[in-house]
């Protein structure tokens, strides 16, 4: 029987490259008019020269788009010639106006009106991400009933855990569960792996480029509800136990 379905959240429910980019530009206006010696060093297009700095000096983070940003932007502040102290103050400033832009995010049609499908049908629905936007912040937090993300777990998608610990949190098991995301690898074979059912949201009708292929796929969020109906009918004869 299926209890829950979980959801990959950038490039499932929304478009993620125009949100950051717009967050990068308020970022970029931010430091402006509150680190003038970070844009005498830096332009727009420096991030990305910055977050592989900061990934090459602190390789351990590389599971957390925050603990990347946050370096990302202590590291520039550094090199920029402000104090160990202010530059880390002043990257925990910036990163504050770039997640609120970076949680201000347009959802792909039928997406909201799909969710209240799902949980008006009685699914415990939950948050997957390998990112950091907050469902609460985008205005979905009345329909999640949980959210994991690879910063808080320490790991990211297709690493299991992150699967396994939804699992051990809410108390399922894997063939209770639907995983729906965009992402073959991150989110399909990383959730078959971990024993659950998954969705493939292909919507841009690409042809599938790994191993054994999702359990279903879609090319609008409007026929996910369809799809778990589907494989609802199928779960009773999937046990791991």
């Amino acid at each position: 029987m299926i209890k829950c379905i979980t959801f990959d959240l950038d490039d499932t429910l929304w478009a993620v490259d125009p949100v950051i980019v717009e967050a990068n530009k308020t970022l970029y206006r931010w430091l402006s008019d509150n680190a003038a010696l970070f844009v005498k060093c830096y332009q727009l297009r420096d991030f990305e020269h910055l977050k592989q700095k900061a990934l090459a000096n602190f390789p351990g983070i590389s599971h957390s788009v925050t603990q990347i940003r946050l370096k990302q932007l202590e590291i520039g502040l550094l090199d920029a010639g402000y104090p160990q102290a202010q530059a880390e103050a002043l990257a925990h400033q910036a990163f504050e106006v770039f997640i609120e832009a970076r949680n201000q995010v347009e959802l792909f049609e039928h997406a909201r009106a799909m969710l209240e499908q799902l949980k008006q049908s009685g699914y415990l629905i939950g948050a997957l991400s390998n990112g950091n936007a907050d469902v609460r912040r985008v205005g979905l937090g009345d329909l999640f009933d949980f959210a994991l993300n690879a910063d808080g777990v320490g790991k990211e998608k297709p690493h299991p855990l992150m699967f396994e610990l939804m699992l051990h949190q809410q108390q399922l098991r894997p063939e209770q569960v639907i995983h729906i995301g965009d992402n073959p690898h991150h989110d399909i074979v990383g959730a078959r792996n971990a024993g659950l059912w998954t969705i493939w949201v292909n919507r841009v009708q690409q042809a599938w480029p790994e191993g054994d292929p999702a359990d279903r796929n879609v090319t609008c969020l409007s026929e996910i509800p369809d799809k778990v109906a589907e494989i609802a009918a199928l779960s009773d004869h999937r046990a791991t136990l």
